[in-house]
């Protein structure tokens, strides 16, 4: 399995991923599950092999994956799945148009901004209806900034250059009245790295999701500037929905293997409905001791609050893509054009049983 996945990450050519690899370390490696078919029977031609890249499996935001793993859904479904952590969303777009992968774990405005640029993704299964983020700001600035307008001239910590958190972002700075270049997005990732970049000056402010949000709570490095974390919060500062953590794969591979992409939903769909009906403390159970980031109280905390941003269905909610599509075009005025019924699909949903 690791030559797998170094084989793999010379081909992206992230000669970074693959030591941290070998090193064992956390924060933005790069690890491989995969969920072994439950008898001998399985492992035949009926056994299919998945391979997924999420844009930092630790980030509660992006817990579906992994506990679909942890639960054996992968495995029920006869499917072999092979989940690659990387920091930021950006990179598991890079490596899905490449073709090292056959699946991103990431947000819906990806397929978006990669459509208005010639590339055709679709999300197959919508797993949050709100982003899950928080657009905090350093405590030592607290007197400083008070609007939106404010934000002209930050460093603003996000986890990756064209990231989701890179979008959210620049909408929050251009709804301020600001350019988008009024501000500078320096790429930290998530968790220890950003703390870090906090800590030491280096950003002025972030765009983080869940533990990395109520870690700088509690260690009163940052405050919480806009919610973009629950539904009130979303509804106040984007207008509305904004589908976030999905499954979105090329439009081309979804024609060609329409029976690996509705075990997949099947076994999504299985984990959301679980995740719904179990306690935040049950879920966390089923997590590697490592997502924790050194504290289990927290992140049970974290869970707590971001729960509610998961969809229990699996479904696109009705006039979400719509409300995407104007944000990114508040920046990014080549969105405008995008066939909106390109960029999802609910047919696999649809046929869960």
């Amino acid at each position: 399995m690791k030559k797998k996945i170094r084989k793999l990450s010379l081909i992206v050519s992230c000669m970074t991923i693959v030591a941290l690899l070998l090193s064992g370390c956390s924060s933005t490696k790069s690890t491989t599950t995969s969920s072994k078919a439950k008898n001998s029977d399985k492992k035949s031609s009926s056994t299919q092999r998945v391979s997924i890249m999420v844009g930092g499996l630790e980030k509660i935001i992006y817990l579906p994956f992994m506990l679909a793993e942890k639960l054996g859904f992968y495995e029920d479904e006869g499917l072999i799945v092979t989940l690659i952590s990387e920091s930021a969303g950006q990179s598991a777009e890079t490596a899905l148009l490449a073709g090292q992968v056959d699946g991103a774990g990431g947000f819906y405005d990806h397929t978006l901004d990669l459509q208005s640029k010639g590339k055709n993704v679709e999300a197959v299964v919508t797993m949050a209806g709100v982003p899950g983020e928080q657009l905090m700001v350093a405590n030592r600035l607290k007197d400083k900034v008070k609007t939106l307008a404010d934000l002209k001239g930050l460093n603003i910590g996000v986890t990756g250059l064209g990231s989701s958190t890179n979008m959210l972002a620049s909408y929050n700075v251009v709804k301020g009245g600001n350019k988008e270049s009024d501000y500078k997005p320096l790429p930290v990732g998530a968790g220890q790295t950003l703390i870090a970049a906090m800590q030491n000056n280096r950003i002025d402010a972030c765009v983080t999701s869940e533990p990395t949000a109520s870690l700088l709570l509690n260690k009163n490095m940052a405050f919480t500037f806009v919610d973009m974390n629950s539904k009130e919060g979303t509804e106040k500062s984007l207008g509305g929905g904004y589908a976030a953590t999905s499954l979105y794969m090329s439009n081309d591979y979804v024609k060609a293997h329409p029976d690996v992409v509705q075990r997949l939903a099947n076994a999504y769909v299985k984990t959301l409905k679980w995740m719904g009906s179990h306690t935040p403390e049950e879920i966390a159970d089923k997590m590697p001791e490592e997502y924790y980031a050194g504290d289990k109280t927290v992140y049970i905390q974290a869970l707590k609050g971001q729960l509610p941003m998961f969809t229990t269905d699996g479904k696109m909610p009705a006039g979400v893509p719509e409300n995407v599509q104007k944000i990114l075009s508040a920046f990014k005025p080549g969105v405008k054009k995008v066939d909106l019924s390109l960029t999802y699909t609910n047919k696999f949903i649809e046929n869960v049983k």
